[in-house]
């Protein structure tokens, strides 16, 4: 009899396992990453965050360090492609024009870039991807705050999907905050802004109006742009983690 309840105990427990490896996953994503330089403690964060949130929520993420693997064939598997801190170079022609495709004519494709996505210029001998540039909204990199600063987010789209929720404004503690050779606005819906004056320490790095968080409109793809991304420190901030897990989400919403 008590091998019985001993065997019935172990079914129980199992039998929970069995049924989440099973189900089938709600949708793809693939994150490209970066593995070296300033960003690999933002990275490793994020990754472990994903991962949980994967886990919980039921969907299934690819990791890629590098461009070399990104084709068509790669990119249809994805519903999702997220650009944790990767730059907008040293990507492969062949990725670029993949990409490309995927956000202008791929149905049901989705993005969403951090930080690093917005270092758009001439860096380590390649030239600017001007496709990628206009998708920004027609920028290039300025320049940045060297000894980080923390900010006020002021929410200017307070119903849109990805702000579900989030307490606004809300402050990030610190960023490099960068700035760029024009402001965005004109060509991109801006979701949320960084109040330049709120800046502690004060600093001459400053742009006027300054967006933080915008999408491209005119994308087939839905797509996200969220500038704050240096810091592991930034998985501790209850409205960083809502308004990535919103973006998720409301990307892969069909």
């Amino acid at each position: 009899m008590k091998l019985f309840y001993r065997i019935l105990i172990f079914i129980l427990c199992i039998t929970p396992m069995l049924s989440h490896a099973q189900k089938k996953s709600r949708f793809k994503v693939v994150a490209l990453y970066e593995n070296g330089g300033n960003h690999t403690k933002y990275s490793a964060k994020a990754v472990e965050w994903l991962n949980q949130l994967a886990m919980d929520s039921n969907f299934t993420v690819d990791y890629i360090k590098n461009t070399e693997r990104i084709n068509d064939e790669f990119l249809k598997q994805y519903q999702l492609f997220i650009q944790l801190d990767y730059p907008p170079y040293a990507w492969t022609d062949i990725a670029k024009a993949a990409f490309e495709k995927y956000m202008v004519q791929k149905k049901g494709a989705s993005w969403i870039g951090f930080h690093h996505a917005t270092l758009l210029g001439d860096f380590d001998g390649y030239k600017l991807w001007n496709w990628f540039s206009d998708f920004m909204g027609g920028i290039t990199f300025k320049s940045y705050i060297p000894g980080f600063a923390s900010g006020k987010v002021n929410v200017e789209l307070p119903k849109h999907p990805i702000m579900k929720g989030v307490t606004h404004p809300f402050i990030i503690k610190k960023e490099e905050w960068y700035t760029y050779d024009k402001n965005p606005r004109p060509n991109v819906e801006v979701i949320a802004s960084v109040d330049e004056s709120s800046y502690e320490p004060d600093t001459k790095v400053k742009m006027g109006d300054h967006p933080v968080i915008w999408s491209n409109p005119k994308m087939k793809a839905k797509n996200v742009y969220i500038f704050m991304g240096h810091g592991a420190d930034l998985f501790e901030n209850e409205a960083y983690k809502l308004i990535f897990k919103n973006a998720i989400f409301w990307a892969t919403k069909k």
